[in-house]
């Protein structure tokens, strides 16, 4: 069953119509609801990436960009994505002790990285 409640207001000619119910299942809107969680989703994952980008800058020492490649490094050699991987490490501020394998792969990141800067 389709509601609707349509609001007028003459001094500014608008009017505006809401409807519920049924009618609200509109295919457009749950597209636009399940973009607006696909939106949600990638920040929340965005700000976990960034306070482990944050944390390798603190650590290493070395700018964005190079923090940026040692956490895409360290997701490719561990096959896992960059967010796990800042998960891990952002974890290890809340005490959490950082996984052997992404241990071992940071270890050979931060290698190759200094290994890069010498030549």
């Amino acid at each position: 069953m389709e509601q609707k409640l349509r609001i007028q207001e003459d001094r500014w000619r608008m009017a505006a119509e809401v409807a519920w119910g049924e009618a609200a299942l509109d295919p457009a809107v749950v597209e636009l609801r399940a973009e607006i969680a696909r939106l949600r989703r990638a920040l929340g994952c965005r700000a976990v990436i960034e306070r482990a980008l944050g944390m390798m800058m603190a650590l290493v020492p070395c700018p964005r960009r190079e923090a940026g490649t040692l956490l895409t490094d360290v997701a490719r050699h561990c096959d896992l994505s960059r967010r796990e991987v800042a998960a891990a490490l952002v974890a290890t501020s809340e005490g959490s002790p950082f996984p052997k394998p992404l241990d071992q792969a940071l270890r050979g990141a931060l290698r190759r990285l200094h290994g890069a800067d010498r030549t």
